[in-house]
């Protein structure tokens, strides 16, 4: 179906079907009264998009004759106002690392306790296709045949599984900036609409600019499939109508207490800081800087290294998040966000021809904000590997890139291993991401431990404040059961669309009935629940 065409104006706004939420929670296990409060914790995606050189981002100290041997054009003077930055002299050797003269705003967040570096980032089988690892980081997937080919992203199946279940929307879960293209990254497995691209538009006029296109409603509905049509056209509108008005309200209630400098990047995290401080409880944000694909002129010349191409964007970068993490510190938000690079590869430890580097294979992500603990995860890579044979690659993986995503999901955002298990797919097992965690990235005080959430992903004792009605499992294949605390009458589902499926009557007016979703087509659908003291809308889904 072709959504109306204001929808163009955002060469995006995948609103259809966004995840409904307005109040999010921890899922507390029982009795617990000591876990940190999860409802206002946002992660900041930062793509570095081109592949960015990890190794003159963070040059490896105690290796850098090697370093300089293999790049003697591009290489980065260890000496003068102008040379690497050692980030950490208390570090053991084997982890001490040279930052780029234009990262000065990273030293001094790690100084503060505000950044962490994770080494030697990638995953099995590196494709050094620009697009195909791109989609591969946004889907979880890697290089490997059983990984390779997945259609829905990482974080849309985060968002659709740990917080489908809270029902009154009037935001999105996801919100992108810096690119017109939507991310495949949000699209979840069964929700495909978890995002909104507001690139190019004005936050605080976002609203107006949606409400004033849309045109007067029809004031009949025809009793036909083509009157369905409409009437879902119309229930959507609504929602983006209601979605826009949050998000222009929360950007106009907000606030910033830097200057940002006059960079791209620079403005979408402006922009994020305000979304933030105004109040909207959007849990993931995804910005974009490019262009580090540096195959020339990644240094101006062999005399200047430290200048270029590759040391403006670095410079933008550093700049741009030394900027948002003061505005949150300032705000006292500084404690609910969590910002992360990443890059789709890295390049090739020997420089090319033309002052640059060439595709290559493992690069380093950077981790800010006030719960991250500040270091150095894993140690250098080793240069050793790069030899004329393999085209002067360093191939070993110290750190799969969902790692570093399924911790801060599990140790700081409170996910369960049920939720992992369908955010990167069997989690749960011996050697899942859930069970390989990176040790010391989140500050000992901002650890939601394990006895704070429970490894399903609901059940009868663990939803809402209220318990009043619960419905699990759910996800679910097979059976969802009902628990209320009153007597249960009827359950009428419906369709996302509205349409309604199926009705069911309990003929004993328990307080539990069950029903079998087996023949049920994949999908979310909402449930209609009659008790005894009331009627209650719950939201399932159905996988297989």
């Amino acid at each position: 179906m072709k959504r109306r065409s204001f929808i163009k104006l955002t060469s995006t706004a995948s609103a259809l079907s966004l995840l409904p939420t307005e109040v999010f929670t921890l899922f507390k296990s029982a009795g617990m009264t000591t876990c940190p409060d999860s409802s206002a914790k946002k992660i900041v995606l930062i793509q570095l998009q081109g592949a960015n050189d990890g190794l003159n981002t963070i040059v490896p100290i105690n290796q850098y004759d090697t370093y300089a041997a293999l790049r003697p054009n591009i290489k980065l003077s260890n000496s003068g106002a102008n040379g690497i930055i050692n980030l950490d002299t208390t570090l053991p050797l084997s982890n001490q690392i040279g930052l780029h003269p234009s990262l000065t705003e990273f030293k001094s967040m790690y100084d503060s306790g505000f950044m962490r570096v994770v080494q030697g980032v990638g995953y099995p089988i590196q494709d050094k296709s620009h697009f195909k690892s791109t989609d591969l980081w946004l889907t979880g997937g890697d290089g490997t045949p059983a990984n390779n080919l997945l259609d829905s992203g990482w974080m849309g199946r985060f968002l659709e599984n740990y917080y489908a279940n809270f029902l009154t929307a009037t935001f999105p879960l996801g919100i992108q900036l810096g690119s017109s293209e939507n991310s495949l990254g949000f699209h979840g497995e069964v929700e495909h609409g978890m995002s909104l691209n507001i690139n190019g538009q004005d936050p605080s006029g976002f609203y107006s600019i949606i409400n004033g296109l849309g045109g007067q409603a029809p004031t009949t509905i025809p009793n036909s499939e083509y009157g369905d049509l409409i009437q879902f056209i119309l229930n959507n509108d609504s929602s983006t109508n209601i979605y826009a008005q949050t998000i222009s309200a929360a950007f106009n209630s907000g606030s910033n207490t830097v200057t940002y400098p006059s960079t791209s990047l620079s403005n979408q995290l402006k922009t994020v800081a305000k979304f933030i401080s105004g109040g909207l409880q959007t849990k993931v944000y995804l910005v974009k800087i490019g262009s580090f694909d540096t195959h020339d002129a990644q240094v101006q010349d062999a005399a200047n290294s430290h200048l270029g191409n590759h040391a403006s964007l670095l410079s933008q970068v550093s700049q741009a998040v030394s900027s948002f993490i003061a505005d949150l510190n300032n705000q006292n938000l500084g404690n609910d966000v969590v910002a992360v690079t990443f890059s789709e590869f890295g390049r090739k430890a020997g420089e090319n021809g033309s002052l640059g580097t060439d595709h290559g294979e493992i690069a380093p992500m950077f981790v800010f904000g006030g719960a991250i603990n500040p270091g150095v995860s894993g140690t250098n890579i080793n240069l050793s590997e790069a030899v004329i044979g393999n085209n002067y690659q360093v191939q070993t993986v110290q750190h799969d890139y969902r790692r570093v995503f399924a911790t801060i999901l599990q140790d700081w955002m409170g996910a369960g291993n049920a939720p992992l298990d369908l955010t990167f797919y069997d989690q749960t097992s011996a050697t899942g991401f859930a069970n390989q965690k990176i040790t010391d990235l989140i500050k000992p005080a901002n650890i939601v431990l394990p006895t704070c959430y429970s490894n399903s992903l609901l059940t009868a004792t663990e939803f809402e404040s209220t318990n009043e009605v619960v419905i699990y499992p759910n996800p679910t294949a097979e059976t969802i059961t009902i628990n209320s605390s009153y007597s249960i009458d009827t359950i009428v589902v419906y369709s996302i669309d509205g349409k309604q499926v199926a009705t069911y009557k309990n003929p004993l007016s328990t307080n539990q009935f069950s029903i079998n979703v087996h023949n049920y087509s994949v999908g979310i659908y909402n449930l209609n629940i009659k008790t005894t003291n009331g009627n209650f809308s719950k939201k399932v889904i159905v996988r297989r």
